[in-house]
């Protein structure tokens, strides 16, 4: 499907400079243009890429003063990398299958589907399921018996969402999930051998969600592990059993967070990031990457190190660490010359 430059400025509500009828098919970026796609300019450190670009439109700030020779059409807007991100919703708008049920999908009588939703083949939706409106399930998703699924939420080939487990609206769950499988509990006898446990929870996901690839989200030994709305779950994160994510936190990617524990609202956690079982984490917290948490965390914390503590001490501790070499031979020469004087 091809644009003009005219059309995509009415779009945005941008002005065209150089040809309103150049056409384009397909995205780029600046620095790899082509012939026939679009491209933006937001970030002045790419500038010198406009003058050789082969992108045949570029999304630039009203306030762009070209110095050299430009070989494209321009579309001026008031915010260069907000337009284009609008561009980029519409471009995976078109992107999408259509909505139909293949015939290759088995969906249980007593299952509920809503409207104009897509399911791909040889997925699974199981009995008293409930699937919303304008939701898209691609092939080889499973669904289990009394799962709900809430409008527009989109789930990606070789999703596992095990029964009970609830699913907000507008949710993106990428390929590989596992939602609601059994959490990690065994009961130690004296022979050292471990009893199961038996989970009988399930996990509840709000609305706005949306999980990476291969992420785990184990089920409650009893009641919820709850994902509170507008979570950002990166890819490969362990969500143990009970667990509670409050709502717009942030996760990176290759983060363990043990049983019962609860995070609160608004915080950002870095990559690989391990967290104790039983913890309290406050609102607005910040962990660095590579942290290792064993105690709770008070509101608006940052923290740093394995194990944590705070950022600044932590930076302090670690500028010693980094000379502790130094210090160490500063200190064999101050014993030496102690022993010289003590044999005079």
């Amino acid at each position: 499907m091809e644009f003009t430059a005219k059309q995509i400025a009415e779009l945005l509500g941008g002005k065209v400079d150089g040809n309103p009828d150049v056409r384009v098919h397909s995205l780029s970026k600046i620095e790899d243009g082509v012939p026939g796609t679009l491209s933006f300019l937001a970030n002045p450190k790419y500038t010198s890429y406009i003058y050789n670009t082969q992108a045949s439109i570029v999304i630039v700030n009203n306030d762009f003063t070209s110095e050299q020779v430009l070989h494209t059409t321009l579309i001026r807007v008031e915010d260069a990398y907000g337009a284009f991100a609008k561009l980029l919703e519409k471009y995976y708008e078109i992107k999408q299958v259509k909505p139909v049920v293949s015939e290759k999908a088995s969906i249980a009588d007593s299952a509920t589907i809503g409207e104009d939703t897509y399911i791909g083949p040889f997925a699974f939706v199981g009995e008293n399921s409930t699937i919303g409106s304008h939701v898209k399930i691609y092939p080889q998703v499973y669904i289990g018996d009394n799962v709900y699924v809430g409008d527009n939420t989109v789930i990606y080939a070789g999703v596992n969402i095990y029964c009970d487990c609830k699913i907000g609206n507008s949710c993106i769950i990428h390929s590989g999930v596992v939602i609601g499988a059994d959490g990690f509990g065994f009961a130690p006898h004296e022979s050292k051998h471990y009893k199961k446990v038996i989970q009988v929870g399930n996990v509840v996901i709000e609305d706005d969600v949306e999980i990476g690839a291969n992420t785990t989200i184990d089920k409650a030994t009893l009641g919820s592990t709850i994902i509170r709305k507008g979570v950002k779950l990166d890819n490969l994160i362990q969500v143990a059993h009970n667990v509670e994510i409050g709502e717009n936190t942030v996760i990176a990617a290759q983060t363990g967070i043990s049983g019962t524990v609860k995070i609160g609202s608004n915080c950002l956690i870095g990559g690989q990031v391990g967290i104790s079982g039983h913890l309290t984490i406050g609102n607005d917290v910040k962990i660095a990457a590579q942290s290792g948490i064993s105690k709770n965390i008070k509101d608006g914390e940052i923290i740093m190190g394995s194990p944590s503590f705070a950022i600044g001490e932590y930076k302090k501790a670690y500028v010693h660490f980094r000379n502790l070499d130094k210090h160490i031979k500063k200190l064999n020469d101050l014993v030496s010359y102690i022993k010289k004087k003590n044999d005079f």
